[in-house]
């Protein structure tokens, strides 16, 4: 038996095609079902690496009796929040509004107009079957006030609202997002607040950019003991490389288990940007190893990144990760075994369930050569243990978040593999999702899904075309990356200097949403700001300038209010502050003396700096590059602000200088 899922490309509705539910996908379909009906909707709202999708899941959607009241009383949707994040964000909203909190699964119960009337998360299958009982019964007896329950919160949730005005942020606002920061920082663990700990990939950007501006050293201290706290607990996988979702507990030990390309892309990006300031080798070490997970473990056959690895296999949360001393001694013998027991800090008693332990390197091991042959043992016979199942769906905007860090710490590191693999993600966003400046947001197996792109994909992809650019100085990621951000301006814009979520001609929904505040990923609002301000540098078009600037208005609100949410903003107010730079280098590529120019610039300019790469004969289409000859017949580099450049310089060191 299969329901209406079984031609889906979202790996999460297909986990779900053989339920006994009768699951439509979200469209018209099911809402002219649920009109001649005359039922409810519940829709349900996961994804394919959600632990507790999978416990409602077996509980409940695969149970028949369950099934049978759902069918009996309720259209069911089930909805990717991964492939819709529109659907999810407007949902949770009201998730949120009515129970005072959210999470996945997500379980709305709405009119067959979609207005929500009834909202939770996860319900044990005897509640949930009362749940459903109790829902139907209302329907049916008390349908008008159901009904005006739902109108009520469509109401309030889609009432206009606007953001307070403010300036763009200057430096005070960064000092006091800074303070701010301070006041919740874990002085003991790092990292920000209590447990459940997430990883602040796009505070630690900004702390360090920050750093590099005002030589504070407690930003820098900061970052860093973070950076390290999370690398040496549970939370980073000390055999494979990359990190989980989030730890459980404050000390970073025992992580929930899913690994999510977006949090990987972003730390690697942020331990590389560490690198570059401290020449940390731990940095590096975590940098590219967790890169070489993501190409090892995420990267498709058609060059892309997919979306994640499950927390589950064999039906159990982290049993692919963890061990106990028994096993430890199984693979290595006794001596080995009780070497790395002490190393990992496997015990007796465990540090997950039934006695087992998460791996942990507290300190660098005494003896490197008997680590990694230890290490690799152990890797080799986790490799036979059922491995967790991959969501493969490519997502647009994480696989730019995933080309910029690659692009950068293939450049920064000499590793031009990962380059490659930067180059051909790009490819696949452009051969597969991309026309005529849109964007679609998914792909499987190479070919396209039906979901439009969000804002946060343009602005994502648009950095991350970029930052590939910056690297190997082709021109044909400018021009992409202008299209799309053309696009931003056209259908995003939300008259006020901000931008909705979603385009002007997408699917309309109960509510359109529009938050300029960071989550799991950068925020699509400041994604596409960093990006606009980094196009204006390669371009000199004000314009693009302008509206980055006034989209980072909210920074200078939520600086002080709430600073571990913005993040990127911060990031890209310290690049606004910085000019940005713009740097043009010009020389053959295979000129020596070009390449050190280019690495020069790399490894010293700020964050940010618009940054581009050509010959010195032609621009490429690249305005910055325009009247840029060679000096005396070498390679040189303009570095210049606002179009205004000053002398060239010749050599690295001349270049040096000039960005201290």
């Amino acid at each position: 038996m299969s329901n209406r899922l079984a031609d889906a490309t979202s790996p999460y509705l297909l986990q779900h095609a053989q339920n006994p539910v009768d699951w439509q996908p979200w469209g018209e379909e099911a809402f002219a079902e649920a009109h001649r009906r005359q039922v409810p909707i519940l829709l349900s709202v996961g994804y394919a690496a959600c632990h507790w999708c999978h416990v409602m899941a077996h509980e409940s959607f695969e149970d028949q009796a369950t099934a049978d009241l759902m069918n009996a009383n309720f259209v069911n949707i089930k909805v990717d929040r991964e492939e819709r994040p529109d659907v999810d964000a407007v949902y949770m909203e009201a998730t949120q509004a009515m129970t005072g909190q959210g999470g996945w699964p997500m379980t709305v119960f709405t009119t067959p107009d979609g207005a929500p009337f009834y909202c939770g998360t996860y319900f044990p299958r005897e509640h949930f079957q009362r749940l459903l009982r109790g829902v139907s019964r209302a329907w049916e007896q008390e349908r008008e006030g159901v009904l005006e329950q739902g109108r009520r919160v469509v109401e309030a949730l889609s009432a206009p609202r606007s953001l307070p005005k403010a300036a763009p942020p200057g430096p005070e606002a960064l000092d006091t997002a800074v303070a701010a920061l301070a006041r919740d920082y874990d002085d003991v663990n790092g990292g920000y607040g209590s447990a459940p700990k997430f990883p602040p990939s796009m505070v630690q950007s900004f702390l360090l950019a920050y750093h590099a501006r005002t030589g504070d050293q407690r930003s820098l201290d900061a970052a860093v003991h973070t950076a390290e706290a999370m690398a040496r607990g549970g939370m980073y996988d000390q055999l494979g490389g990359g990190f989980a979702r989030y730890s459980v507990d404050a000390a970073w030990v025992v992580p929930h288990f899913e690994k999510m390309l977006y949090d990987n892309a972003l730390l690697a990006r942020a331990y590389t940007r560490q690198w570059r300031v401290t020449g940390d080798g731990l940095a590096r070490r975590v940098a590219c190893e967790t890169l070489d997970w993501m190409v090892a473990d995420l990267r498709t056959a058609e060059g892309g990144f997919a979306s994640a690895l499950d927390a589950d296999s064999e039906g159990e949360e982290g049993r692919y990760y963890v061990w106990t001393p028994e096993q430890l001694r199984a693979v290595l013998g006794d001596d080995d075994g009780a070497w790395a027991a002490d190393l990992y800090g496997v015990t007796a008693a465990g540090t997950f369930e039934h006695g087992s332990s998460v791996l942990q390197l507290r300190s660098d091991p005494g003896d490197p050569d008997r680590y990694a042959r230890v290490r690799a043992a152990l890797l080799a016979a986790r490799a036979q243990r059922v491995r967790p199942e991959r969501d493969d769906k490519v997502v647009a905007a994480w696989n730019g978040l995933a080309i910029a860090a690659l692009a950068e710490a293939g450049a920064l590191f000499d590793r031009p593999d990962l380059v490659d693999h930067a180059r051909a993600a790009a490819r696949l966003l452009r051969d597969v999702h991309m026309y005529d400046g849109r964007i679609l947001r998914t792909s499987r197996d190479g070919a396209a899904g039906a979901s439009a792109g969000v804002l946060e994909d343009y602005g994502d992809v648009a950095e991350g075309l970029l930052a590939l650019h910056a690297v190997t100085g082709e021109p044909e990621w400018v021009a992409l990356a202008g299209g799309l951000l053309d696009t931003v301006l056209d259908h995003f814009a939300d008259g006020e200097g901000g931008f909705f979520d979603t385009a002007d001609d997408s699917e309309a929904l109960f509510n359109r949403p529009r938050d300029p505040t960071d989550n799991a990923t950068p925020s699509g609002w400041f994604a596409a700001a960093g990006a606009l301000l980094a196009y204006a540098g390669l371009t000199g078009e004000i314009h693009y300038r302008q509206a980055a600037e006034a989209a980072l208005s909210p920074v200078t609100l939520l600086a002080e209010k709430a600073a571990r949410f913005a993040g990127w903003g911060l990031t890209v107010a310290e690049t606004l502050l910085s000019g940005p730079l713009e740097i043009a280098v010009v020389g053959p590529q295979d000129d020596p003396r070009t390449r050190e120019l280019h690495r020069a610039a790399l490894h010293h300019a700020p964050f940010g700096t618009a940054l581009t790469l050509g010959d010195g004969t032609a621009d490429g289409g690249i305005p910055l590059l325009r009247d840029r000859p060679l000096v005396d017949g070498a390679p040189a580099a303009y570095v210049c602000q606002g179009f205004t450049c000053d002398l060239p310089v010749t050599t690295p060191e001349r270049l040096r200088e000039r960005l201290r």
